[in-house]
């Protein structure tokens, strides 16, 4: 089984830091997982961003998976990809940049957890956590309860891939998601929109600890 980091840090395109900032601080923090999630740019800028954040990442001995862009595999120092299409070719995909990138998807209910851990997938963000998450569109909010039952329903398939929650998660969140059973946590605004996002960073990362 890969390795696959209970907090994970999802760039985002805003205004105030670039996707290379946020890569630095995150790490600055402490980060040891970063998903580059940039969907506004040509292959060239993409390669450009993603050769500066690897370049921080390694330094770090911080993970980067890229989301989505799977045509980049092998171009860049990349770890692995993170699939938002829970509909996508799954097995196809597994195919074309093999055994060895690690692989994650986006899944909103268990159903389609079991499919990405039968077609192969390393772990699986499960969501959207809350209405405040971004991108949402008319996908299922799943909230504590929701978390709670689909953890269950996965320990009595025994489906053991990590399932880390996603969408909208804020830190006072983070004790009672733990508590679901749940693997994890991936995050965003709440970070990035922080006074302080390496302090906001750490305080995520000594929440899920517990």
């Amino acid at each position: 089984m890969k390795y696959i980091e209970k907090l994970q840090y999802i760039t985002h395109e805003i205004l105030d830091l670039s996707h290379i900032e946020q890569v630095q601080l995150a790490c600055e923090a402490g980060a040891k997982w970063i998903q580059y999630r940039c969907l506004s740019k040509n292959e060239e800028e993409l390669l450009n961003d993603i050769n500066v954040i690897a370049e921080i990442c390694d330094d770090w001995g911080t993970t980067l998976i890229v989301t989505n862009h799977i045509y980049l595999n092998g171009k860049a120092d990349i770890q692995g990809f993170h699939i938002e299409d829970s509909n996508a070719d799954s097995i196809a995909l597994r195919k074309l940049v093999g055994d060895d990138i690690t692989l994650g998807g986006s899944a909103n209910n268990v159903e389609e957890v079991i499919r990405l851990t039968e077609q192969g997938f390393d772990y699986v963000c499960l969501g959207p956590f809350s209405a405040g998450a971004t991108n949402t569109n008319s996908l299922n909010i799943l909230g504590i309860d929701g978390y709670l039952n689909s953890i269950n329903q996965l320990k009595d398939l025994n489906i053991n891939i990590p399932v880390l929650a996603a969408g909208g998660i804020k830190i006072y969140d983070v004790e009672p998601l733990m508590q679901t059973g749940i693997f994890g946590i991936a995050v965003s605004e709440s970070i990035y929109s922080a006074d302080d996002f390496i302090q906001a960073y750490q305080d995520f990362y000594e929440a899920v600890k517990i």
